[in-house]
């Protein structure tokens, strides 16, 4: 049968591999042989004789840098644009390059159609991320059976499920992302705890830093400033990150690019020399950035370093001395050897193709959702159905209901983050549940369903259990929020953690406040000819009480109003019970709306959480 390849596909370079023997092998590129590697490069290039892809498009980069794309794997899940020579391409379309492009080289090196594939992403994407991923398997011509985690991969590539039971912390930094998975492994499943990390942080923000004083060096030299001119940043990146590889092994690296620029018609060029303390000095800020993702990650999962049996390291960067430094004085102890960090993820993702084809047995992965997902409910605030770090494949549902006499639609707004109101959390998408019969509030019964796949990616499900009438979305809306916030949503529901529950607490009181306000009128409306004139204006007072709190917005009248309004209504009991056994029976007293709901559950507005009454 056809081989199911693994593909990495990174931010600077992809990788791909397949299973012979029972051994992930890696497939090289067409060009490996000639220039000598065995990655392919993820940048494509409209040139007049048309799309080049991988290592013939990043040499032709310097003199092609308007029409040369580069590092588009930051901007999947987003509603960014290329624009080439009229047309706008997609992320994905442009990844798709990339992805065809391993495609027909392995094709040509396994002498065998290639129609599937298993994919590795980083262990931080969100829904949007993952989704456009594998969209863009789909655009080359790739079934994608699988989204696996670049650590969760890492992780087989190391035969870490061969070594007994354990537990794993893999720190995963690559060209444009930074990934920290711990995970505990025991008779081949690997059960990933926490993850944490930043899709913004990773070796081309290294770069980027040498640019920078490359930049300013010549400036000062020489009054010429290369930042405007693209052809010149285009040759100081590729000089910056081949200075960055070789300082990896000797202390000090030239820098030499003839030519780079004119100043009163005279070529000028630059020479310099960057040694390994200084450039460790210029990428100090990004270093720094490491810590944070390392420390959430082992809080969420309640472990300490001295818990960890192994430490992996995985992606291009974690070959310099400095970052291998900084992981182990973070952590406190040394790291695993033996596997090449460049190469492990997409030999683990051919190992994970083969569990899938039944090639390997007695393997089985079980990741995380990176993120909380939920829905909006009345007053904007972000109920939350699942929370971050849950096993994956999973599913969970809540009953709500509606919010409004009569209400025929109801629109189910979906969120991911960690910020308790919807308006700081991401967007996922909307869709309505329509054509339901107009029923009095709090009657309706909507069951809302959340089903995440194995790779991460989510349907939700709204059904009116009166009708059985269903509405169901997949997630694949362009993620439209500036990414740096998705990577920010843990560390700011810890900073904003206080605020954020004020303002919660405040809009679930004035949820039930209202609740109870109408769930009142209605009483004495039910019961006006069994209570005296003096207990109907007194529950009239009372409820007025409450709506003026209400309109003053102030937390403690609120409740103060609303305790007195809940003594009042006792009395309805009482009075009737006083008619005698033909009476009709009093409701229960509760202390809250709508039959003494804890917490309201409405999404956007629309629907009550019946689940909580």
């Amino acid at each position: 049968m056809p081989k199911i390849i693994g593909i990495d596909l990174g931010t600077t370079n992809s990788e791909a591999a397949y299973m012979e023997g029972g051994t992930p092998k890696i497939i090289p590129s067409a060009e490996g042989s000639t220039y000598g590697g065995k990655m392919f490069p993820s940048v494509v290039a409209f040139t007049k004789d048309g799309i080049l892809v991988g290592e013939p498009a990043k040499r032709q980069a310097v003199l092609n840098p308007d029409k040369t794309i580069m590092q588009i794997k930051r901007k999947m899940g987003t509603d960014h644009k290329e624009r080439i020579d009229g047309k706008d391409y997609t992320p994905q379309e442009i990844s798709a390059m990339v992805l065809r492009k391993i495609k027909t080289d392995a094709e040509a090196y396994l002498g065998d159609k290639i129609t599937q594939a298993v994919i590795t992403v980083p262990a931080y994407f969100n829904d949007n991320q993952r989704q456009a991923t594998k969209d863009a398997g789909r655009i080359a011509g790739l079934e994608v059976l699988r989204l696996v985690n670049e650590p969760t991969a890492a992780a087989l590539a190391y035969g870490l499920d061969k070594k007994g039971e354990g537990k794993i912390c893999v720190l995963d930094l690559g060209g444009g992302t930074f990934d920290v998975t711990l995970m505990e492994t025991g008779d081949g499943v690997f059960e990933v705890a926490a993850t944490s990390g930043d899709t913004q942080l990773g070796g081309m923000d290294m770069d980027n830093a040498l640019i920078q004083w490359l930049v300013a060096e010549f400036r000062s030299e020489h009054g010429v400033d290369l930042s405007a001119d693209r052809q010149a940043l285009q040759r100081l990146r590729d000089a910056a990150e081949k200075a960055k590889i070789e300082l990896s092994g000797t202390m000090e690296a030239p820098i030499n690019l003839p030519f780079i620029a004119q100043k009163a018609g005279a070529p000028v060029h630059l020479d310099r020399k960057l040694s390994r303390t200084k450039m460790e000095q210029l990428i100090e800020p990004v270093l720094a950035r490491l810590e944070g993702p390392i420390r959430q990650a082992f809080k969420d999962a309640g472990w300490s370093s001295g818990d960890v049996n192994h430490v992996i390291l995985v992606g291009g960067p974690t070959r310099m001395p400095v970052v291998r430094e900084r992981f182990e004085r973070v952590l406190g102890r040394g790291v695993e050897r033996g596997v090449d960090p460049m190469q492990c993820v997409a030999l683990g993702a051919a190992i994970q193709g083969a569990v899938l084809s039944g090639e390997v047995k007695d393997i089985l992965l079980l990741d995380v959702t990176p993120l909380s997902l939920g829905v909006e409910t009345l007053g904007g605030v972000y109920h939350k159905l699942i929370e971050r770090n849950a096993t994956i494949p999973t599913r969970k549902s809540e009953v709500f209901t509606t919010a409004a006499d009569g209400q025929t639609t109801v629109e189910v707004h979906v969120l991911q983050g960690e910020r308790a109101m919807a308006a700081d959390n991401v967007s996922l998408g909307r869709f309505y549940l329509s054509g339901m019969p107009p029923s009095p509030r709090g009657m309706p019964q909507i069951e809302v369903m959340f089903d995440i796949d194995a790779n991460g990616i989510l349907n939700v499900t709204a059904t009116d259990k009166a009708t059985s009438k269903s509405e169901k979305l997949t997630i694949m809306a362009p993620q439209r929020m500036d990414q740096s916030k998705i990577d920010q949503a843990v560390r700011d529901a810890e900073a904003h953690g206080e605020e954020d529950r004020r303002r919660r607490e405040l809009v679930e009181t004035r949820n039930l406040a209202d609740g109870l306000a109408y769930q009142s009128e209605k009483e004495l409306e039910t019961y006006a000819s069994q209570l005296s004139d003096e207990t109907k204006a007194a529950l009239r007072a009372r409820i007025d009480e409450l709506k003026k709190a209400l309109a003053a917005n102030d937390i403690s009248e609120i409740r103060t109003a609303m305790e007195g309004l809940n003594k009042e209504r006792l009395k309805i009991g009482v009075e009737v019970q006083k008619k005698g056994p033909g009476a009709e029976a009093a409701p229960p007293p509760s202390g809250g709306a709508a039959g003494g709901s804890d917490a309201p559950g409405v999404v956007d507005a629309d629907f009550e959480d019946v689940d909580k009454k």
